[in-house]
């Protein structure tokens, strides 16, 4: 829990500085990259956790992996050799880009449906999402066939249950009373 607290504050940092110097953008493609990166390649990630391995050692080969990285990511690297905090830094490139999307008027609505979308179960949760958010929508689908039908959309703390599972889980219970 203190890891994700802590890559919280590293990203608020990082990205009231590339705010400032106008590079937020910059430096959200190099954390989307990074982010990818650690997340695709288990032996990078397994490096990076690895506390046998010397902070220095860690962040020379992160400059020369991510060698085209904007100035203020390469300062990310100083900071958590200095910190010796290596082992955060996919949480860290996480949070910067939920920050990022924040800051621009991005949103995630996670939709969690039975079986994969279709347009008409996209046209129904589009409208739904309207009377969630007036942000700029992604909507990001999750199958998960326990739901039986229907859908449950989360939109940040908000959360939609218009599943078949969850109506006869409300119909069980008054029935029960």
């Amino acid at each position: 829990m203190s890891g994700t607290r802590a890559a919280i504050r590293y990203a608020k940092a990082i990205l009231d500085l590339a705010v400032s110097s106008e590079s937020a953008q910059e430096v959200h493609l190099d954390m989307v990259l990074i982010s990818a990166t650690i997340k695709g390649n288990a032996e990078l990630s397994n490096f990076i956790q690895n506390p046998t391995i010397s902070v220095a050692v860690k962040e020379s080969a992160l400059i020369e992996v991510f060698a085209g990285t904007n100035g203020i990511t390469k300062k990310l690297f100083h900071l958590l050799f200095e910190n010796k905090r290596f082992e955060i830094l996919e949480s860290i490139a996480l949070e910067y880009n939920k920050l990022f999307d924040v800051l621009n008027g991005f949103e995630v609505a996670h939709v969690t449906t039975a079986f994969p979308m279709d347009a008409n179960l996209e046209a129904q949760v589009s409208e739904k999402i309207k009377m969630f958010s007036d942000k700029k929508i992604t909507i990001q689908n999750t199958v998960d066939p326990a739901i039986i039908g229907g859908f449950i959309l989360r939109i940040g703390d908000k959360q939609y249950n218009a599943s078949l599972a969850n109506r006869l889980q409300v119909l069980k219970r008054e029935l029960s009373n």
